[in-house]
Parts: C-alpha cells; sequence; structure tokens
C-alpha cells in the first residue's frame, strides 16, 4: 500500500526515453511512480534500474492500444494507491516521415490508435482515481508539429527549423493536432474539479521515434512534463509548453 502523504503517478510508455526520464524525475522528487510499459522486460527493468537509485518506482504492464490491460492498470493503482495525483501520457509512435500523398490510411490510423485514442483510453480509465486526487494533474506529450498556427505559417518559435520550413508529416503531425484538441476538451471538462490539463512540447530529443538524432537528452525533454505534473493549484490549464532553456518553458500557439 501506498501512504496517504506519498502522490502517486502514472507515466505510459515510461520503460525508455522521455518517459523513463519523466518517471525517473517524479521518483526523485518523492512521488511513488507507476512505469507504465507494454514489453514486460524492459517495463521490469527500468523498475529495478529506478528502485535501485532509491526511488518508488513499480512496473505496470499497460498498453494504450489495448482497453482491457488499461483497465488492469487503473485496477492496480486503485488497490495499490486509492488515487492518482499525476498522469503523463507519454507513450507515443510514428511511421517513417513519408509525404503526405504517399502514407497509407493504415499508417494514419496507426499513429492515431497509440497518440490519440490511447490518451482518451487510459485518461477516462484513470480519471476516478485522479478526481480523488486534491491536485490532480494530467500531462499530455505532444509536439511542435501539432501546432496548426505554426504549420500554417511554416514558422517555428522554437528556432529549430529556420524560416519557411516546416516538417510535413501527415500521421504525426495531425495525431498531435489532435491530441491537442483532446488536452483541451479535457481542460474544459475539469476547469472546476482542480485538476489541471496541458500539452507539453519536450523539444527536439534523442529518442527512438527520431533514431536519436535529437539534440537534447532525455532528461532535458523530462523537464517540462514534471514542472506541468507539478504544478501549484493557482497553475494554467489548457496550455501548451515548450522546452526553450527558460525557467517556466515557451508558451505555444496551438
Amino acid at each position: 500500500m501506498t501512504s496517504s502523504s506519498t502522490r502517486v503517478a502514472l507515466v505510459t510508455g515510461a520503460n525508455k526515453g522521455i518517459g523513463r526520464a519523466v518517471a525517473r524525475q517524479l521518483g526523485a522528487l518523492g512521488m511513488c511512480v507507476y512505469l507504465g510499459a507494454r514489453n514486460e522486460s524492459r517495463g521490469q527493468a527500468a523498475e529495478r534500474e529506478l528502485c535501485a537509485e532509491g526511488l518508488d518506482a513499480r512496473f505496470v504492464r499497460l498498453d494504450v492500444t489495448d482497453e482491457s490491460s488499461v483497465a488492469l492498470a487503473a485496477k492496480r493503482i486503485d488497490e495499490e494507491a486509492g488515487r492518482l495525483d499525476v498522469l503523463v501520457n507519454n507513450a507515443g509512435t510514428g511511421g517513417p516521415p513519408t509525404p503526405p500523398s504517399q502514407t497509407s490510411t493504415d499508417q494514419v490510423r496507426r499513429t492515431f490508435e497509440t497518440n490519440v485514442f490511447g490518451v482518451v483510453t487510459v485518461t477516462n480509465a484513470v480519471l476516478p482515481l485522479l478526481r480523488r486526487s486534491p491536485s490532480g494533474r494530467i500531462v499530455n506529450v505532444s509536439s511542435l508539429l501539432g501546432s496548426l498556427a505554426y504549420a500554417a505559417e511554416r514558422t517555428d518559435p522554437t528556432g529549430l527549423f529556420p524560416p519557411g520550413v516546416f516538417p510535413v508529416v501527415l500521421d504525426y503531425n495531425t495525431s498531435k493536432a489532435a491530441l491537442n484538441a483532446v488536452t483541451i476538451t479535457y481542460a474544459n471538462e475539469l476547469r472546476d474539479t482542480g485538476i489541471l490539463v496541458n500539452a507539453v512540447s519536450p523539444g527536439f530529443v534523442a529518442t527512438d521515434i527520431n533514431e536519436h538524432r535529437g539534440i537534447l537528452t532525455p532528461e532535458q525533454g523530462a523537464r517540462i512534463p514534471v514542472l506541468l505534473a507539478t504544478l501549484g493549484d493557482d497553475g494554467p490549464t489548457a496550455t501548451f509548453v515548450s522546452e526553450d532553456g527558460t525557467a517556466t518553458g515557451l508558451r505555444l500557439a496551438w
């Protein structure tokens, strides 16, 4: 069982990359962190690694595209902790960067299953637990590429892409735009509950999804998600924040 004074977090896709770094940083703040992962051996390895650092990390099998595994994960957290204070929807995927006209419908569907429908599935499953928290926080890991405003203008306020250049990736970009809309929708429903819901662009982080070509480490990419996961009661909701090296990050346009 978890102490009633210990904050409880669930991070999806927590066995590697940004997810594991987020879990590590939340654990270092004294939280009990559930490491959601599809792959049991990798999830258990991440649990051993973080526990060896003295953190309260607990692997829970969770495939965001499998409603039964999500329900079982929520049931376990309920039984062991009785509530959830922080949900970080980090699990994400994307196909190869092909032109939209050469991207199959099946590829778009697969990406949406994880990046959009998976977030809805997990959020709905654990929302009753978040409602028991005095200060629930939901953080959705999005991307600058999901901004319709910057895509239309082909501008990048972070400076990663030069003016007039904006990657055109149908499945990933549109899934993150949809995730941004999901974020706003939940934030509006939950405005009077004390649960804050925000989206984050962690920056160009070296992870499997970009073949480790990113310029930031996972630890650097975890900073803003952790910041939003630990907002005070006067913190914002329905915002989109990017890593830019400043203390509070850069507020992005949707």
